[in-house]
């Protein structure tokens, strides 16, 4: 079973989103802040995290580039949820060490297609979004 991490402050996007991953299969954690993300990521080593970039207590620019640059978390394929749409924002986080990006609101059709293209996995699309 595929574990994502949701590391997300709104609880409305982390239920709907937990609900939806859930029930297509995958195992969801969720942190509700940054330092709880990171302490969760280095915990579960989960296959793929949903990270807000908009954090209390530690951003997800700060995560990104945390996780990085430790050997034990490098290899976590990070996909950035961010309401920071502008020109420019995308690259920022591809800097920071996402491996892809995804503006807000989540399009969960869409999300599910870079979830299963970042983890060479054809188990995000096998039911309709």
């Amino acid at each position: 079973m595929m574990r994502l991490l949701i590391v997300e402050d709104h609880e409305e996007l982390w239920d709907f989103l937990s609900r939806r991953l859930q029930r297509r299969g995958f195992e969801v954690a969720v942190a509700k802040d940054g330092q709880e993300g990171l302490d969760k990521a280095r915990e579960l080593h989960p296959d793929v995290m949903l990270l807000d970039m908009n954090l209390p207590i530690v951003d997800g620019w700060t995560i990104a580039r945390t996780l990085k640059s430790e050997p034990d978390t490098a290899g976590i394929p990070i996909i950035a949820l961010t309401a920071h749409a502008m020109s420019g924002d995308k690259q920022k986080a591809l800097d920071a060490g996402c491996n892809d990006y995804h503006p807000k609101p989540v399009v969960f059709a869409q999300l599910l297609a870079q979830i299963e293209a970042i983890t060479g996995s054809t188990h995000a699309s096998k039911e309709s979004a």
